[in-house]
């Protein structure tokens, strides 16, 4: 079938790839408590995350094995009564990426394996997406990552720090992430200057994209990643995946025209997909 030739095509058709997604679900959370476990129309918030990843039920895609790594045992217990997989990890991971790590190893994952890493608090993810990070992957050897975005359309949203931006290479590889407005056209501010019709075409192709907290790796990457060292662009911008781009390598950026929306990061957020599910 037939691919984009290039990590940013906007879609792909292509067979699925065989993957395991990793479903991070710590308990603890300063802005909504036991958050994994807030219920959206009677089920765990994580249950709908892996329900919505799988399609219209847990594993309905052969390729595509969906499994929680839980910091505690309220969120196992959870996922075993609804039929979801899961496994327990320790409880004092610094990162999400070390909590990935150690699901790989429960699970025994070959090295060569595919993980795409889906967070816990995004009920309303497109399943699509998943497979397009993972197909990402798998077509392009000499990326140790996958990840996605899509063009902004608003000016706030491009000045706002909390929303993280990324600008790719001709070939679709990121070159860095940034929660600056970046790229910034220097004749035309901090606007929309993108969306404007009188722009010329090749500027327009610099439009700025929203990142998309979707990634792929392969097992063995995950396993490495711990490993190195802390960057300083790291820490300078609260960015765990510049790590990977300071010590070399390479992560592909599929280009979606979907905006996934907003995650479930306080009560307010909860509300409102509970609203959603209830077809308000």
């Amino acid at each position: 079938m037939k691919t984009d030739a290039s990590p940013h095509g906007s879609h792909t058709a292509s067979e699925p790839v065989p993957c395991t997604v990793l479903i991070p679900a710590r308990l603890a959370s300063t802005r909504l408590p036991n958050k994994p476990l807030a219920e959206i129309a009677g089920i765990p918030m994580v249950v709908r995350v892996a329900q919505r990843v799988a399609g219209t039920g847990v594993d309905t895609d052969a390729a595509m094995r969906v499994v929680v790594a839980a910091d505690d045992v309220s969120i196992v217990e959870a996922c075993s009564r609804h039929g979801v997989q899961s496994v327990l990890t320790r409880t004092d991971h610094a990162s999400g990426s070390d909590r990935l790590a150690e699901a790989c190893d429960l699970l025994g994952l070959d090295d060569t394996h595919i993980v795409v890493n889906v967070q816990g608090d995004e009920p309303l993810i497109d399943p699509r997406l998943v497979s397009a990070v993972a197909a990402l992957l798998h077509r392009h050897a000499q990326a140790s990552m996958s990840t996605a975005a899509h063009v902004l359309v608003s000016a706030d949203d491009y000045r706002n720090p909390n929303i993280v931006k990324v600008v790719c290479d001709g070939g679709g590889f990121a070159l860095y992430f940034s929660r600056s407005p970046i790229p910034m056209a220097r004749d035309h501010g901090e606007d929309a200057w993108w969306t404007d019709s009188g722009n010329d075409a090749l500027l327009r192709q610099a439009a700025p994209m929203r990142h998309i907290g979707i990634y792929g790796y392969r097992a063995g990457f995950l396993r490495l990643f711990p490993t190195l060292s802390a960057a300083p662009l790291e820490r300078a911008e609260a960015l765990e995946q510049l790590r990977a781009l300071w010590h070399g390598h390479r992560i592909a950026v599929h280009v979606t025209d979907r905006d996934p929306g907003a995650g479930i990061d306080t009560p307010q957020d909860l509300e409102r997909v509970r609203r959603i599910f209830r077809g308000e």
